[in-house]
């Protein structure tokens, strides 16, 4: 317990799945978290959960592509909590699969604008917040959750595969930039692989574009992808979350890391 007792952070995307998983996460170890999602139902029910459970957590309603709102949500860390030591960008969208030639230009902005803006938008508005905070001692993590995508190509995901890959090297980017700096700010991304959550199984339910089927034989398929015979649970990228906002990290920077039952060593 108390692995990061007395930090603040903000998760975005946290009314379920990965997000749920690592706001309550980092509560359990002691930070002060402000949840922040567009699902005001489930956000709340988070928030709760933590409250009730002795943690301390918030909930703000966030569209993480409106840099107004980023803003809002870290200022909202500031005159709660006292400041941000950690930030988890997680929000995210798995888009409509299909090719490269029948993607409209409006379909390709938007995955861009979910999955990689709001992270350029988290990390500008982050790095700041941070930095005020850590000149006051103590030291910042930013976590980007990426994807497997954003390691290896996949048919008909053109637009996600561009995203993720671009929170990888932005990552990267930002971690030399803080580095640089002498800011006590490290970035990270992490890349899950099929995790059971809502996202995954919403992806199964309507079909995965170029599969001929869905449901139980979609989860079939995405299992035996695995090495380790299984798709991953929420936890265990909360787990890795947790990890790197913790001072157990304090010499990794810049990196990436996999967790994703083995599927990248094919």
């Amino acid at each position: 317990m108390g692995r990061v007792q007395g930090k603040v952070a903000i998760v975005t995307g946290a009314a379920k799945g990965i997000g749920a998983a690592s706001a309550k996460a980092l509560a359990r170890e002691g930070a002060k978290v402000v949840c922040s999602d567009l699902d005001e139902a489930g956000g709340e029910a988070v928030a709760a959960e933590i409250q009730r459970l002795g943690g301390e957590a918030i909930f703000m309603r966030h569209d993480v592509v409106d840099e107004s709102q980023w803003e809002q949500v870290t200022k909202l860390a500031e005159d709660r909590f006292g400041g941000l030591n950690i930030l988890v960008n997680n929000a995210g969208i798995a888009p409509e699969g299909g090719p490269i030639e029948d993607k409209t230009l409006e379909q390709w902005r938007h995955t861009l604008a979910v999955d990689l803006d709001s992270v350029f938008l988290g990390c500008k508005h982050g790095i700041r917040t941070i930095k005020k905070t850590t000149a006051k001692g103590g030291s910042g993590s930013i976590i980007n959750i990426s994807s497997i995508l954003g390691l290896v190509g996949s048919a008909n995901a053109s637009d996600y595969n561009a995203a993720k890959g671009g929170v990888r090297l932005l990552s990267k980017a930002a971690a030399l930039e803080c580095a640089e700096a002498g800011y006590r700010i490290r970035v990270n991304s992490v890349h899950p692989g099929y995790i059971d959550t809502p996202m995954v199984r919403g992806v199964v339910d309507r079909g995965m574009s170029g599969m001929p089927v869905s449901g139980n034989e979609m989860i079939q398929f995405l299992t035996m992808l695995h090495p380790i015979g299984r798709l991953g649970v929420a936890d265990e990228i909360a787990n890795t979350v947790l990890f790197l906002a913790s001072d157990e990290s304090s010499f990794i920077t810049g990196a990436e890391l996999v967790v994703d039952g083995g599927y990248t060593t094919r």
